[in-house]
């Protein structure tokens, strides 16, 4: 029990990672369309509400990348200065290139996948690639293009998760905006707040600010369904442990068996000497309880040995990730783990040797 929960918490954790660096704690959306203007909100008093460090802006678009013959879809973040330094886009950047060029609105940043589909190198001079996106509300016509064309150069290539890696376009939100025409509109308003903060506190207050009409969620409700795989997860193996533990119960209950029997002798003597039948159960009852939490104290301490060992030396790495498999002991788990195997242990104690006893 200690060694899965713990891995399970540590699988948590690793995919926390993996998303906090590049989502916002609170993210702000439109409830009904994909854009809102700016000033819709009021971006002073969304500042000054205590525990928000600072906010950030983003354009999403959907586009088409092209390099030679080679043509591929993407999911393009068009955001501003302070979101590259919140979201550490310098440590995502695969061998750190394309650093000077992170604000530079002539370059974008690539998925690391994105990047080796269309055969780009890493600080190539021939990175050129030509961008194809949709045109809103255009009228089709013979002659006009129904497509925003921007010719720019991939600087470097990003490494978050599979999913960024797959399908993300980073580039300046300022040119972004002036090539869709969309000045001072925005698809997402990205909230960073103080570590210590309650998110559902400021949640509570950014919902009052901005009104109905936007949907204001913590980075948890964004990324809720890995969230929840991994708790259904943890509670189904905790479950199936239980069950298993149960199962070990019955050699508690056999080795009890076998000393009730081999003791007669000794119970006829102690009932004739004036031992009552609650100090014999009590004897019983004890040395039950006694195995038992023997067994679990080492089981407790052995699961905590591995899981130290496993963060101090990396036994165990992640296969194609070359990461040590990550291990995180919490204490609610080592409560559950002891209350739970606790009341079995009594209750795999009392009802046998009470049975047992009671036939004798």
């Amino acid at each position: 029990m200690v060694i899965l929960l713990s891995a399970f918490n540590g699988i948590e954790q690793m995919i926390s990672k993996l998303y906090t660096s590049f989502d916002a704690p609170i993210t702000i959306q439109h409830q009904s369309r994909k854009t809102f203007f700016l000033r819709q909100i009021d971006l002073e008093k969304l500042q000054q509400i205590q525990g928000v460090r600072a906010f950030s802006k983003e354009l999403e678009e959907l586009v088409v990348l092209r390099k030679n013959q080679r043509w591929i879809n993407a999911n393009m973040h068009a955001v501003d200065a302070e979101f590259i330094a919140q979201a550490k886009v310098k440590q995502h950047l695969i061998n750190q290139v394309g650093i000077p060029f992170l604000n530079d609105a002539q370059y974008v940043f690539l998925g690391a996948d994105i990047f080796s589909k269309l055969k780009l190198g890493l600080g190539s001079e021939q990175n050129d690639i030509q961008l194809y996106a949709p045109k809103r509300n255009l009228k089709m016509r013979l002659g006009k293009v129904p497509f925003h064309v921007q010719q720019m150069v991939a600087a470097g290539a990003l490494n978050y998760n599979q999913e960024l890696n797959n399908s993300a376009l980073l580039w300046n939100y300022d040119a972004a905006s002036l090539l869709f025409d969309q000045q001072n509109a925005v698809t997402r308003i990205h909230v960073y707040v103080d570590p210590q903060v309650d998110l559902i506190d400021i949640q509570t207050e950014i919902k009052k600010l901005v009104g109905a009409g936007f949907l204001v969620r913590t980075q948890l409700e964004r990324n809720d369904l890995i969230y929840k795989t991994s708790r259904s997860e943890r509670l189904v193996v905790f479950i199936i442990l239980l069950f298993v533990f149960v199962l070990a119960s019955f050699n508690l209950i056999a080795t009890l068996t076998m000393l009730v029997h081999e003791k007669q002798a000794n119970l006829q003597i102690l009932k004739a000497v004036g031992m009552t039948q609650q100090n014999r159960f009590q004897v019983f009852f004890f040395e039950g309880l006694l195995l038992s939490f023997l067994g679990i104290a080492l089981g407790l301490v052995l699961g905590l040995l591995i899981c130290l060992g496993q963060q101090y030396f990396s036994w165990f790495i992640v296969p194609g990730a070359n990461v040590p498999f990550p291990i995180e002991f919490k204490s609610k788990d080592l409560l559950s783990i002891l209350l739970a195997s606790s009341i079995l242990a009594f209750l795999f104690t009392y009802f046998p040797v009470r049975y047992l006893l009671r036939k004798s």
